[in-house]
């Protein structure tokens, strides 16, 4: 008998008619013989229904109450969905976080799942489908905790190890992960199978098909994933380990995210520890900094510091900058309009010439670049935000993913 982790995403949830349709789809797995664990995320637009509550509260809402208020719309798609099995005549349970228990550590929003109680949804799964929460957990303390935005599918992959499942399938409104997204590149290609090292990359940098943290999971302790459409019945992509590199291609997919700002400090002393008392501030306050690029000036005693983080945190590290007295400076530069576009591919290690043809594809298009990161298999640059969609089509073509 196969055991499967089947996590369901927003959008394959986001009905009652989708609910209706995931629970045939369980039924027919259950009756192939498998033992089913679904992991279901909050039906599409309930986080951010709950979060909007939240503002009209407090636009500084306590951060324990904000994590019961969102680990509440997973708790209605549970309910649901096993009512929907029931109504098949299946035996079906939904759990919620504590009662398993998920065990979580770490801060509230921002929680990660270190154990699970394995004994009573085991024993259940001899009888029938296991319907769990994603996204939540609850800590040692016994306060409810959530893990980030897409936690149900770093959910879906904790269950998958702690159970020995054979299979982990991610449910989504896409038939697998594509070169770019869809919805805006309608020639970006579906990848059949993907290494762990290069879907970790499309993840952080902006693809939205999977969470990076469950993605981290999944390599580290080899756990086979098949992202694939609730919708349709063809085959998806496969993520698995080196064996799945292509190393043909030297780009697999190209990668976007909108939500980015830059800040440059500029004329900076250039000595030991100052970017040190740059970044420690940043990282009490737990923004997360992306890229970093250092330039020295000429006669070698200042330096210009450029680096980026998520537009959210903007107000908040200007805030914490302005006010930071153990750094002297000239002055300081902000863009909270940029974008990141990223190309990834196994091949790009062994292919020369991709970092010319990016960077004159941008040209071509008048495209200006504000910063640049590399990695092994990855090359992201820093750009304004209203030449997004012109840089993904452009780099999409001139590396024949089109």
């Amino acid at each position: 008998m196969t055991k499967k982790i089947l996590k369901f995403g927003g959008t394959s949830v986001g009905s009652i008619e989708r609910i209706l349709h995931v629970a045939n789809l369980i039924k027919k797995e259950h009756e192939a013989g498998n033992q089913i664990i679904a992991v279901v995320s909050a039906m599409a637009g309930k986080t951010n229904e709950l979060l909007k509550l939240s503002k009209d509260v407090s636009n500084d809402f306590n951060k324990r109450e904000l994590d019961v208020l969102l680990s509440s719309g997973e708790q209605v798609t549970c309910s649901l969905l096993a009512g929907a099995l029931i109504k098949l005549n299946l035996k079906a349970r939904s759990w919620l976080n504590w009662q398993i228990p998920i065990l979580t550590e770490g801060d509230h929003s921002n929680a990660r799942i270190i154990n699970v109680n394995v004994s009573k949804v085991n024993d259940f799964l001899k009888e029938g489908v296991a319907v769990i929460p994603g996204f939540q957990g609850v800590s040692a303390d016994g306060n409810i905790t959530t893990i980030g935005r897409g936690g149900s599918d770093a959910t879906a992959v904790a269950f998958a190890k702690l159970f020995n499942a054979d299979k982990c399938e991610i449910y989504t409104d896409v038939d697998g992960v594509y070169s770019t997204d869809p919805n805006k590149i309608p020639v970006a290609k579906k990848i059949e199978k993907i290494s762990y090292d290069e879907m970790l990359e499309l993840a952080t940098l902006g693809a939205k098909v999977m969470q990076s943290s469950a993605v981290q999971t999944a390599m580290m302790y080899d756990i086979p994933l098949e992202v694939k459409s609730t919708f349709t019945d063809r085959t998806g992509t496969k993520i698995f380990s080196q064996q799945s590199i292509d190393y043909t291609k030297s780009v697999t997919g190209v990668a976007y995210s909108k939500d980015d700002a830059k800040i440059t400090i500029i004329g900076v002393e250039d000595k030991p520890g100052v970017a040190a008392n740059i970044f420690e501030p940043l990282n009490k306050a737990q923004i997360n900094v992306d890229m970093v690029i250092q330039n020295i000036s000429s006669d070698q005693k200042t330096t210009d510091i450029t680096f980026t983080i998520k537009r959210d945190d903007f107000s908040k590290t200007k805030k914490i900058l302005e006010n930071n007295n153990s750094i002297i400076y000239k002055d300081i530069t902000y863009n909270d309009r940029v974008s990141k576009v990223s190309i990834v591919g196994a091949g790009m290690v062994s292919t020369p010439g991709v970092t010319y043809r990016m960077f004159r594809g941008l040209a071509d298009e008048r495209i200006n670049i504000l910063a640049i990161s590399t990695s092994e298999i990855k090359l992201s640059v820093i750009i304004e935000e209203e030449n997004t969609l012109n840089a993904v089509k452009k780099l999409h073509t001139i590396f024949d993913l089109d």
